[in-house]
């Protein structure tokens, strides 16, 4: 008994009180920050704040609630890093609401937080229903078709809406949603399920060219549809963010399940080259790729669709920001349009400056490392494999947004996750946290031989 005694496993009830505390000091954090800007903007606190602080702790308290009894192994650090970001993104749609300048009506904190109540349910409805993330197995393929549909469903006549100059919208009477958001974690969950059945024959590896492993022409057919697909979406539907997220995610996975480098390498040359190609021929296209090149010549700058205007705001709002950025509620995030969702980032960092963006990207680092974290913990290789897309997918969506707004990647569309407003990417991005916490569990979770022997050692330590 004394051994038994020496290696104890942990049980999931002595986490719960340090994750609590966790999630109070994210709320806390926020509504540290929404006092910050009414005191700015108004010199008093605002009115709202306890509505505000009460509503994500009430909300907050019940994912917790929820997590604790459907998912008790699952990573701890998850949840309040969530909420955290979360909060934010809810502190700086209020002040810009607060600032009540043209281009910001569609600015409002009440509707982000109410979206995020309904996350939340989103989010407890996934842990409840699925307890077993290997049952996403059996539905790889109505997975991929789902995905496919929801990816396409823009350009059915009646029932897509061009918003913006892009095609990525459906509309059912005043409400819109961007079906792409739910597609790709339908895609996600696809390329788990298949690349787990189709692994070994893709990590076959046929010529050597100088020190690379080709894969075997025959093998190639699933890349080339999915780049098919991706350039479709970013031909039609003038989308290039759900474009490069679609089939980067797909080549991450593909590496997660075969380690093969070439295949990295390959679908490099083939988004690269096909997306130089489409810029040869297609005008919307090439414009992209233009701006991005010079978005501060006088031409593109004054363009009123697809223009760089735009983007050189966020420009200029980052560089007022500096090192320490203006204070909350100081800054004139207005001036940027969508600052509200597409360029949040660029918001956040006039107020905050290099150090606050450089704290909320430690943030989502944090969250893809404990995603990560998982993927390696999986004993079974769908899980490894579905934790480590989920998890790519986050990430690369960071990139590919903080990337465009900063100009280092052309400019795409996409939003912050949990940050920017906007109801569909709010709701998918807490469903697909709802799955990294499944996946968190089943890794974390102790075989029940070492669950019994902790229960045998603590009767007997009483």
């Amino acid at each position: 008994m004394s051994e038994m005694a020496a290696t104890p496993v942990p049980l999931p009830a002595k986490r719960r009180g340090a994750q609590l505390l966790m999630l109070a000091l994210a709320v806390g954090i926020t509504m540290f920050a929404y006092a910050n800007v009414g005191l700015a903007l108004n010199g008093k606190v605002p009115a709202g704040m306890l509505t505000y602080g009460l509503g994500l702790g009430g909300f907050m308290l019940a994912a917790y609630l929820v997590l604790a009894k459907w998912a008790p192994w699952a990573d701890p650090l998850i949840l309040p890093l969530v909420t955290l970001v979360n909060g934010i993104g809810l502190v700086m749609i209020y002040r810009i609401e607060e600032s009540h300048a043209i281009g910001t009506g569609g600015a409002s904190a009440t509707n982000q937080l109410i979206m995020t109540g309904i996350g939340v349910v989103l989010f407890a409805v996934t842990l409840i229903v699925l307890r077993d993330q290997r049952a996403l197995q059996r539905l790889t393929y109505t997975a991929g078709f789902v995905g496919l549909f929801l990816l396409i469903s823009p350009l059915i006549p009646g029932l897509g809406k061009t918003v913006n100059g892009s095609r990525i919208w459906i509309g059912f009477g005043p409400a819109t949603i961007q079906p792409a958001e739910l597609a790709k974690i339908a895609l996600v969950v696809f390329f788990a399920g298949y690349l787990v059945a189709k692994r070994d024959v893709l990590a076959l590896a046929g010529r050597r060219l100088l020190f690379i492993d080709l894969p075997r022409a025959r093998d190639l057919g699933p890349v080339l549809i999915t780049w098919a697909v991706s350039l479709g979406v970013l031909v039609l539907q003038k989308d290039l963010g759900s474009s490069l997220l679609l089939f980067g995610t797909f080549i991450a996975m593909l590496y997660i399940a075969t380690q093969r480098t070439s295949w990295v390498l390959i679908g490099i040359l083939l988004f690269v080259g096909g997306a130089f190609l489409a810029g040869q021929i297609f005008d919307h296209v090439q414009a992209r790729f233009e701006v991005w090149l010079d978005p501060g010549r006088q031409e593109f700058f004054d363009r009123q669709l697809g223009g760089s205007a735009q983007l050189m705001q966020g420009l200029f709002a980052m560089g007022a920001g500096g090192i320490l950025g203006t204070g909350l509620g100081q800054g004139h995030p207005y001036l940027v349009p969508l600052s509200f969702s597409d360029f949040i980032f660029s918001a956040t960092g006039e107020e905050l400056g290099l150090t606050g963006l450089m704290a909320l990207l430690m943030v989502y680092a944090l969250i893809v490392e404990r995603g990560l974290r998982t993927s390696l913990a999986a004993r079974d290789p769908f899980t490894k494999l579905l934790a480590g897309g989920l998890s790519f997918l986050l990430a690369w969506q960071l990139f590919i947004i903080v990337g465009g707004v900063t100009n280092l990647i052309p400019l795409t569309g996409l939003v912050t996750p949990f940050m920017s407003q906007g109801g569909s990417a709010l709701l998918a991005n807490w469903i697909l946290i709802a799955l990294l916490v499944r996946t968190s569990d089943a890794a974390r979770q102790p075989p029940p031989q070492a669950i019994q022997n902790e229960g045998l050692t603590q009767v007997f330590q009483r």
